[in-house]
């Protein structure tokens, strides 16, 4: 195994179009969803590639540990991980000694999380994986260059974003701060849809949402018939927390302007099939489970438990009750409240 990953001569992003063709052909869907994310990997010692003292959210706390931005594709067929990148701090880059110990190349420079995504998105539309959405937590969502190029590219989007977030001037009822709490708070009652966001372990995942139309940045050319629209989702808890209060998340949104609250809401759903995927992949093809240093050796061993794991994916997609539970329906339509 060792000589696999650190002595034979193959290249780890050859065997990822292989890849990113299989799950294309077997699990792909005009209704797919590319989700993005990073998981951590806690290491001891100094001379991991990319190692240092970061926040890993896989242990809840700063650790010392390698951190992968990993891309998944899911359908309603299956979810499997398409792609992935190992996270270089400045630190390392600063000390070309180290970097040269761990391989990694002179050619790898300093990236941000979300430009590793949008460059393994880019890879993916680019490779005709058949998608119209994105989805990622706050990490990415807060990101306005990772919009930007999705916007570019007419991808729509459903991005978490923290309770600041500027959404704006003039939205809400009379309030004029662009905050999305701010926005949020003078949402009328009657804006609220209760709305499941997808099956989950204890059944329907329900909730309040509500959803509103963000005016145009100036420079943009969106609207119109078949053009596209922003919007702000929010989603609210059923139940108090223990301070008395129901939670809110907030999601920037980027679409067709035909889009309903139900597709917006599904889109924010399908964030939880990668969570879905690391556990799995973690737990079944091990891959967290690996004794190798260098920056080549871990895309080598990344690469090829995601390749293990797409192909439990298409073995269960392909499973008999699962293809006779595959329905390839609509989503219901709804009507869009909470305008400004």
């Amino acid at each position: 195994m060792q000589r696999l990953l650190n002595n034979v001569r193959w290249d780890p992003r050859d065997v990822r179009i292989d890849l990113r063709d299989y799950v294309i052909e077997q699990l792909g869907d005009p209704g797919g969803v590319l989700i993005v994310d990073e998981t951590g990997f806690v290491k001891k010692g100094t001379r991991s590639a990319g190692v240092q003292r970061q926040y890993s959210g896989t242990a809840g706390r700063v650790e010392n540990c390698q951190l992968g931005v990993f891309l998944a594709y899911a359908t309603p067929r299956g979810r499997a991980l398409m792609d992935a990148e190992l996270y270089m701090p400045k630190s390392w880059l600063s000390d070309r000694d180290r970097c040269e110990q761990a391989g990694v190349p002179k050619e790898v420079g300093f990236a941000t999380k979300p430009a590793l995504a949008a460059a393994m998105l880019g890879r993916a539309l680019e490779g005709g994986v058949p998608a119209s959405w994105v989805t990622a937590d706050e990490a990415y969502g807060q990101d306005h260059k990772f919009r930007l190029y999705l916007e570019k590219r007419k991808v729509g989007y459903v991005v978490a974003v923290p309770k600041s977030q500027s959404v704006g001037a003039g939205i809400g009822y009379g309030n004029t701060g662009s905050r999305a709490d701010a926005v949020t708070a003078d949402a009328p009652e009657q804006a609220w849809k209760r709305l499941s966001a997808g099956e989950g372990t204890k059944g329907l995942r329900l909730y309040d949402w509500a959803m509103a139309t963000l005016p145009p940045h100036s420079e943009d050319h969106l609207g119109g018939p078949g053009g596209f629209q922003r919007w702000l989702l929010v989603r609210r808890s059923l139940t108090p927390n223990d301070r008395g209060e129901l939670e809110l998340a907030f999601y920037l949104c980027f679409g067709p302007t035909d889009t309903t609250l139900d597709q917006l809401i599904r889109i924010a759903g399908a964030r939880w099939a990668i969570e879905e995927c690391f556990q799995s992949a973690k737990n079944e093809v091990g891959l967290d489970q690996y004794q190798v240093r260098r920056y080549d050796g871990w895309h080598r061993h990344i690469t090829l438990a995601m390749l293990a794991h797409a192909y439990l994916a298409v073995t269960a997609a392909n499973a008999p009750k699962a293809r006779a539970a595959w329905s390839p329906s609509p989503q219901p339509r709804s009507v869009v409240s909470w305008h400004t």
